[in-house]
């Protein structure tokens, strides 16, 4: 080992742990380091043990709710881009990533699960295939119908996202991981973006392809946050700059430290912040004014979405567009009265918790009554059980949905099928790799 000497020295202090690495020789060139500072991320499951004291169960349980809705939704979507709406149950494994579902469950159980909108059949070869119920059609085409009613309203939470971007235009590729989130069609990049000329346009910098804004409109440049406050409406001669609103606060029952920060969360309250509409390229990272901006972006984004609520690593992709920090995870666990991080399954999900009463949305727009009356056709369980701790791998109601007792009965079907093609308008995101470290003050 004389080519390669390598000592490492921990040092742990309260927060954090370093490794030193001497200077070393690397392969037959000189070449020396100094001392390499090396920081080892929080792991997720060290977040959630710190965090264990502001777990609401209200919004686990409204998390495992959204999950199962999603998984059913992804599956519709999947037999709609397919011709005649069927597919063979193997070409489904594919998906196994999307649907977030683990071996050794079978797609074929989790199907079963919701006889109401789907059906299996077997050809004459003997070959599984999976097809939507007439239920589950007409729940189909009830969706479009919302989703074409929603296009205005969609496209002007697309218009604002663009208009607090630093430079007013957004990747197509990123805007995707929003397209469930904001209530946007399956054929948002083909076709959806050309219907609002007015508001928006493709435009193509080298290889990408980038939605850019058209026309500023001082009207939506109003914040929520402004609008619930203040009583705003729309103003044609509005014009974003610093504000010094109070952010809602929602406090998780078992959180007491509240108490003990009560004049730092009234100091941090009354702090003016600029606007997430108004120019933020001058805010110097990591102030207090950069960090309350960012607070404020993420508010309104949420605040755009249908069920106040993102996946975090949704938001990560915007950090430069929006102008956020890197360390988004620390800023939402400590504002826990503002945002709360579900950290079940291999992503977390950040919650607007002024959004919610309970378990239940208080504003629930018609996309998101359609997916409660969705989740009736499922085998989704509803409230029947507490979730007792985060710990658990795989969630209980979840489970629910993936365990069945059903045999592979015999089946038939009238149709044969020679080539199946496939349809996946989702992009693959990126799992959370990191977490970040919680402060113990607000």
């Amino acid at each position: 080992m004389e080519g390669l000497r390598c000592r490492l020295r921990f040092y742990v202090n309260a927060h954090n742990m370093f490794a030193i690495m001497p200077e070393r020789n690397v392969l037959s060139g000189e070449s020396s380091f100094g001392r390499v500072w090396v920081r080892f991320m929080t792991s997720s499951k060290r977040v959630q043990d710190r965090s264990r004291e502001k777990r609401v169960q209200e919004l686990e349980i409204a998390t495992e709710k959204w999950k199962i809705a999603s998984k059913v939704i992804f599956l519709m979507e999947v037999l709609k881009g397919e011709r005649d709406m069927i597919i063979t149950v193997r070409s489904l494994e594919q998906y196994r990533r999307q649907i977030n579902l683990p071996k050794p469950h079978k797609i074929s159980d989790f199907i079963r699960k919701s006889p109401k909108l789907f059906e299996l059949y077997k050809d004459q070869r003997g070959v599984l295939w999976c097809g939507l119920t007439e239920e589950g059609e007409d729940l189909l085409d009830e969706h479009d119908k919302l989703l074409e009613e929603n296009g205005d309203k969609a496209a002007e939470h697309v218009t604002r996202c663009l208009m607090m971007s630093v430079d007013k235009k957004l990747p197509l590729d990123k805007i995707v991981h929003f397209r469930r989130d904001f209530g946007l069609p399956l054929d948002f990049r083909i076709n959806w973006v050309n219907k609002f000329p007015q508001h928006f346009k493709v435009v193509k910098l080298g290889d990408e392809e980038y939605l850019e804004l058209v026309s500023w409109n001082p009207a939506w440049a109003i914040t929520e946050l402004e609008k619930k406050t203040l009583g705003l409406t729309e103003e044609n001669d509005h014009k974003p700059g610093m504000l010094s609103l109070a952010f809602p606060m929602k406090f998780p029952p078992s959180y007491k430290k509240m108490y003990r920060y009560r004049g730092k969360i009234e100091h941090f309250q009354k702090r003016s912040y600029l606007s997430p509409y108004a120019d933020a390229r001058g805010l110097e990272a990591g102030s207090k004014e950069f960090d309350k901006r960012a607070i404020a972006v993420m508010h309104e984004l949420l605040s755009f979405t249908l069920e106040k609520r993102l996946v975090t690593d949704h938001l990560t992709h915007f950090r430069r567009e929006f102008v956020m920090p890197q360390k988004l995870m620390r800023i939402f666990l400590k504002h826990c009265g503002i945002f709360y991080v579900s950290e079940r399954g291999k992503r977390f999900s950040v919650f607007l918790t002024e959004g919610y009463e309970g378990p239940e949305l208080i504003d629930k727009c018609p996309l998101i009554l359609w997916k409660e009356k969705l989740l009736k056709f499922t085998g989704y369980r509803g409230r029947k059980r507490d979730i007792p701790t985060y710990s658990d791998t795989l969630d209980m109601q979840e489970r629910e949905l993936l365990e069945s007792g059903s045999e592979d009965e015999n089946l038939s079907v009238e149709f044969e099928k020679d080539d199946v093609g496939t349809d996946d308008d989702e992009m693959d995101i990126d799992e959370v790799n990191d977490a970040y470290e919680e402060h113990n003050k607000v």
